[in-house]
């Protein structure tokens, strides 16, 4: 694997002058904080060596490199699932090779299921935590001594200074965040009413089908990390209703300029 990134790394730098300290993870709906790059170069994962490519309509497939906060960044414009047929290392590959082209912060966001009944319909989550329930996990295997330890830590999988100085921005703009727990599950299928209320029960706010590889692989790689969820979706008692993935992009597309705010001017200021 470390010959891969190195590899990858190698094609990359070789397509951009850009040099980025943070990198970007983009959501179902929420490829909007692209338009706030100043871009400088776009390279398509197909033809990136050793890259996925998304297989997600609502999934554009390439890295952004520009400028925005006053830092330069690489953005992944569409991300990769376990529920495509990918392993986990490739679908947490791209952490990696951002991680070798320079960045010293991960900034993720994804579209997810609210299952605490406080939650509305377009409420936005910091995340302050996980729960993994994927099937596999992205370290089992071999681990390369570069790249991080066998075992490290997860006390901290979420920066706390950057989730405090998220939640003074948003009560600067008079942004509603809430901050919670979210559980990752594979997918496709969303939940049933049972699995909602079993996430429930394990201290989970917030459902979906991401983010938590990505982070796992980031914090191997001792990458500070701050997640930020859309609830596109209830998966509360009373409020479960049929949803199809037109109705997440609809709810995503409506609240994004506010997390997009929130996630613009934490990139300036963290």
């Amino acid at each position: 694997m470390l010959d891969k990134i190195k590899e990858t790394t190698k094609y990359i730098n070789s397509k951009t002058q850009v040099k980025p300290t943070v990198g970007i993870i983009l959501g179902t709906g929420l490829g909007g904080l692209v338009q706030e790059i100043e871009i400088i170069d776009e390279v398509p994962y197909e033809e990136i060596p050793n890259f996925p490519v998304s297989t997600v309509k609502s999934h554009s497939g390439k890295l952004i490199f520009g400028n925005l906060g006053g830092k330069q960044v690489v953005a992944m414009q569409g991300r990769f699932h376990f529920y495509e047929g990918y392993t986990m290392k490739e679908v947490t590959f791209p952490v990696r090779v951002m991680k070798f082209l320079g960045i010293e912060k991960l900034f993720v966001s994804n579209a997810s299921g609210g299952v605490n009944p406080d939650y509305e319909i377009g409420e936005i989550m910091i995340q302050d935590d996980h729960i993994n329930l994927f099937p596999a996990h992205p370290l089992i295997g071999k681990n390369e001594d570069e790249l991080g330890p066998r075992f490290p830590d997860m006390s901290e999988p979420y920066d706390q200074r950057m989730i405090k100085l998220a939640i003074e921005i948003a009560e600067e703009n008079n942004i509603r965040v809430a901050k919670g727990t979210y559980a990752g599950l594979t997918g496709p299928t969303l939940e049933t009413p049972a699995e909602y209320k079993y996430v429930r029960i394990i201290g989970a706010d917030a459902v979906g089908m991401s983010t938590v590889p990505e982070v796992i692989v980031a914090r191997h790689m001792e990458i500070p990390c701050f997640a930020i969820s859309i609830i596109t979706d209830l998966g509360v008692p009373g409020k479960i209703q049929e949803t199809s993935v037109e109705d997440v992009i609809e709810v995503a597309n409506k609240q994004e300029p506010k997390m997009t705010l929130i996630m613009k001017e934490l990139i300036s200021r963290a």
